[in-house]
């Protein structure tokens, strides 16, 4: 399996989620912001970062590049997508997940190892997990704090579309503790802590974070199953 990894002006943590996603089994291939082509990868990582220098407001920018067409034509379609941290923000941007990420409520930067809770396993991103478990993955960020509508916040609570909590502490004031939701389908998820500096133990602080890119193989493997059982019938 082929996952993605966009890399816009300003992009830190591309290289990161790239070793992710091949310490989790799959290839891993860079994507440039400036190119509509996704060449035909079966699933995209939004890495962290400041893209754009964070100019007008966090992924306002790259929200309109030419790769986050294709993206946002694509994720409509089924493919999956994980934004983190700086691609949890262009996926709001882009209208592909609700609400916002806007100023931590301290008005501090954060960093640290952050205890999260899963929520939902129903994602493509998720599958591999077991509701609420717990898991410590390194949280940094000026302008994690997610908000939305009171709407907004009890429909995405009634379908399930929480994917991950804050516990011990919320590191950046996001209401009722989000910090990780997914859009309707299951295929698009926003996460502001970092997994994919969670999957090796030299590196630490776990391995917890391996979790989120052997889910997505997990379940591109399970479609391509389902498509050939289809096609044989």
């Amino acid at each position: 399996m082929r996952i993605g990894v966009v890399t816009f002006p300003g992009s830190l943590d591309d290289g990161d989620a790239a070793r992710a996603a091949r310490i989790a089994g799959a290839e891993a291939v860079r994507l440039w912001h400036g190119e509509p082509d996704l060449h035909g990868v079966d699933a995209v990582v939004l890495p962290g970062g400041f893209s754009y220098g964070d100019y007008l407001r966090c992924g306002a920018i790259a929200r309109f590049a030419p790769a986050m067409e294709s993206i946002i034509d694509a994720a409509r379609g089924g493919l999956p997508v994980l934004g983190i941290c700086n691609g949890f923000q262009i996926l709001c941007e882009a209208h592909l997940l609700p609400g916002a990420l806007t100023r931590n409520q301290h008005l501090h930067f954060r960093n640290r190892d952050q205890h999260l809770r899963v929520e939902s396993t129903g994602t493509a991103w998720t599958n591999g997990f077991t509701p609420g478990q717990e898991l410590v993955i390194p949280v940094k960020n000026g302008e994690g704090c997610y908000v939305a509508d009171e709407r907004t916040l009890d429909a995405l609570e009634a379908e399930g579309r929480v994917v991950a909590r804050y516990i011990r502490g919320n590191p950046n004031g996001s209401q009722r503790d989000i910090a990780a939701i997914t859009n309707e389908a299951g295929n698009v998820v926003g996460i502001m802590p970092h997994p994919e500096h969670a999957v090796e133990e030299l590196t630490g602080p776990s391995l917890d974070g391996l979790g989120f890119f052997t889910s997505v193989l997990r379940a591109l493997a399970g479609a391509s199953a389902g498509g050939q059982d289809a096609g044989g019938q």
